[in-house]
């Protein structure tokens, strides 16, 4: 049966003890080997990848949505912590209108030379600090057939809870990994056959348009931070520069947005 909890110092609840953006900023999430899954959306999701749940955590009217992922936890002996709204909000430091935590055990990464191997479009993401903007991007790249997502080290944690929100939980289906160290993980890439292009404002960049008339078998198309853009070892190492032609006096988009028409442009179209 759930555990009904009253009190939000209750120490079986440290998972989610204060999960608001600024608390999250300080705690060491992914060194505790967890991360939080928010929504039955992004919950049934995180579930349907192989990811095991520590806890749940849900208001009373949740029991019944989510009755069989209550009945498959209990099962495992997994527990489950009911509460009012009220108690939820003092625990985790926010409104919880979305109903439902998990607690999920963080899967271990794989390498990138096996995520790599068979896939055809590959995205690297390089030091995007901005969690919306990871969760955005990985929306785009399931959406739009990507195979695997790579990310620098400095890069956001796509775990990372607003991430996660903003993908609509599809982090957990497009498989991705950290590529470290880099930029000499560009090397990789390449002895595996891609052809890396830097996305980026530069005087000898070819037009998406032009690599999207004749695109390359194996691309894997790398995005620079917001504001900074790419690094210059890093534009120096891709094979070619591409850049998306503007219109109006706007001279880049948001990376979210960038990657997105990049993505759709040098999509595979056999599939």
């Amino acid at each position: 049966m759930p555990t009904h909890i009253t009190e939000a110092s209750d120490p079986r609840l440290e998972d989610y003890v204060s999960l608001t953006d600024v608390a999250l900023r300080r705690r060491a999430e992914p060194e505790r080997g967890l991360y939080i899954a928010e929504s039955e959306k992004v919950i049934r999701r995180a579930l349907a990848a192989g990811h095991r749940p520590r806890s749940l955590l849900m208001a009373q009217r949740w029991l019944t949505d989510l009755a069989d992922v209550v009945a498959e936890a209990e099962a495992d002996g997994v527990p489950v912590f009911v509460g009012e709204h009220d108690v939820i909000e003092r625990l985790t430091g926010f409104h919880l209108h979305r109903g439902a935590l998990a607690s999920m055990q963080r899967p271990v990464l794989p390498e990138v030379t096996s995520l790599i191997e068979d896939a055809r479009r590959v995205m690297v993401l390089e030091d995007i600090v901005d969690h919306t903007n990871v969760g955005a991007i990985f929306r785009s790249a399931a959406a739009l057939g990507v195979d695997a997502v790579l990310v620098t080290p400095r890069c956001a944690d796509p775990l990372y809870r607003r991430s996660i929100r903003v993908s609509m939980g599809t982090v957990f289906q497009v498989p991705w990994t950290r590529v470290d160290p880099w930029p000499s993980g560009i090397g990789v890439l390449q002895r595996f056959g891609f052809t890396v292009a830097a996305l980026a404002l530069s005087a000898d960049a070819v037009t998406l348009d032009e690599l999207e008339a004749d695109p390359p078998a194996k691309v894997a198309l790398v995005l620079g931070a917001e504001g900074d853009g790419l690094g210059a070892r890093t534009v120096a190492a891709a094979d070619l520069t591409v850049r998306i032609p503007m219109a109006g006096g706007v001279d880049s988009l948001n990376v979210a947005a960038a990657s997105a028409v990049a993505m759709w442009a040098l999509r595979v179209r056999d599939r």
